[in-house]
């Protein structure tokens, strides 16, 4: 058994390194450690410079560009990129020769002193989590937050947890996989939503949702589940779910949770309604994050945060840069940066939170690589809102021009630049050119941040 708070001298393997820089994170606290870390990645050196002049100094060696099978054997510990796929020939061989495979959040798991407030879903975890985030802080001074988010990563920020602190964790689908074995969930889950995602990694959907509620399946009677009573399928996890349930709905009444009447939030204990604050004047557009401010409201009152210090978070709270980020305005003109919406469903909220089906003032910057989603309402929304489509090069995009009926789409765009340049060319005053893709970014941008960036740079230089 591998002491995983003394890996001193352990032969430890880093599976993907990565460009997002949870690898970074895992290798430098390992070097801490004192470990001796091997890094292999099947991107080059040139691809991975920005990872690796992050690096600090210590016992460490390269295999990069390819996966060398008898590091995976020989090997004392393996921390596995969520990105690697759990059916990695690599991974199952480490397995059979016995090496503890862990990932960034297992690893987290197992060495964090307190509770944790685990968030996740197909869309807006990074918002709710950053939302909760600010909520607690407000009442409880000894806050943090980690996971699936730049600029917070877990290991980044364990040394500054104490058992009393409260931490916010987002988790991926692939976070989450790799903590199975631990038989492990958070002391609170908060699932946003569930919709068909990453269906280019998992064989079908009940795969994904399995993955998904694995953030409910470990808990104990004394744990808590939030859960979206407007989405069928977080609502069918809440059946079987062995924690308390609370329950945050736009459109009904639920026995316990958040919900809305007459432009008020509620919240519901049984048979007792208590007023928690009104949605009006709300500073960010409620109808785009009002599922976010309803979970919000769920968890606010399980840790008995006051009403007023609830109603002042969420009514402050602005979105989240890459999401539904307005980037500015010019000649009447306004531009929008909604890069991380990378499905389908994501790309619809954006079109009916910035549309007016009358005006089809929306020139849309949409597409890429598929993830073998359906993209047949989606089209139907671009029909509605959209005036014209842009499509960047990718399986997603062909997908998409065959389910748009009425508009025009011009496809096949290779980059960032020449997207902007076509949609100025046929924007009016009044428009909006919103990037909201509604697909995976590989293969024209480094990431989806990438993506945004690029826009956000191609703006400025207009």
């Amino acid at each position: 058994m591998i002491d995983y708070n003394n890996l001193k001298n352990k032969k430890v393997l880093v599976m993907g390194l990565g460009l997002h820089g949870g690898g970074v994170s895992v290798v430098n606290w390992l070097l801490k450690q004192k470990a001796k870390v091997l890094v292999t990645d099947l991107k080059t050196k040139k691809e991975l410079k920005p990872s690796l002049n992050k690096i600090n100094q210590g016992e460490i060696e390269y295999v990069l560009g390819e996966h060398r099978e008898k590091n995976f054997k020989n090997a004392d510990l393996i921390i596995q990129n969520p990105s690697v796929p759990s059916d990695s020939k690599c991974i199952k061989l480490a397995k059979k020769n016995n090496v503890p495979v862990e990932n960034e959040a297992s690893l987290f798991f197992r060495l964090c002193p307190a509770p944790i407030i685990g968030v996740t879903g197909s869309k807006g975890k990074s918002t709710l989590a950053h939302l909760s985030y600010k909520l607690i802080k407000s009442h409880y001074k000894d806050t943090v937050i980690a996971g699936n988010i730049r600029d917070y990563l877990m290991l980044d920020v364990l040394p500054d947890i104490k058992k009393t602190t409260k931490v916010i964790l987002e988790l991926s689908s692939w976070h989450l996989e790799g903590m199975a074995h631990l038989k492990k969930s958070p002391h609170i889950a908060l699932i946003t939503n569930i919709m068909p995602e990453h269906l280019n990694r998992y064989d079908s959907m009940n795969d994904y949702i399995k993955a998904k509620n694995l953030i409910l399946k470990f808990q104990n009677k004394s744990d808590w589940a939030i859960l979206n009573a407007d989405n069928t399928y977080t609502r069918r996890l809440g059946q079987k779910a062995c924690g308390q349930l609370c329950y945050f709905s736009s459109k009904k009444i639920v026995k316990h949770g958040t919900t809305i009447i007459d432009e008020n939030i509620y919240f519901i204990n049984r048979s007792e309604k208590e007023k928690v604050f009104s949605i009006e004047n709300l500073e960010i557009k409620p109808q785009h994050n009002l599922e976010y401010f309803l979970a919000a409201g769920c968890l606010g009152k399980i840790l008995k945060i006051p009403n007023k210090k609830i109603k002042k978070i969420i009514k402050n709270f602005k979105s989240l840069p890459d999401r539904l980020e307005f980037i500015g305005e010019k000649e009447g003109i306004k531009f929008y940066n909604d890069t991380t919406a990378t499905l389908p469903q994501a790309t619809i909220s954006a079109l009916k939170t910035l549309g007016i089906s009358e005006k089809k003032n929306i020139i849309l910057l949409a597409g890429g690589a598929d993830k073998k989603l359906d993209y047949h309402l989606m089209g139907q929304y671009i029909d509605k809102y959209c005036k014209l489509s842009i499509l960047f090069k990718g399986e997603a995009s062909n997908k998409i021009e065959r389910s748009v009926k009425k508009i025009r789409c011009l496809d096949n765009i290779e980059s960032m630049k020449k997207a902007l340049s076509l949609a100025l060319k046929e924007a009016d005053e009044g428009d909006i050119i919103l990037l909201s893709p509604g697909a995976a970014s590989f293969g024209l941008f480094k990431h989806e941040f990438d993506r945004g960036q690029q826009f956000k740079k191609a703006y400025k230089n207009l």
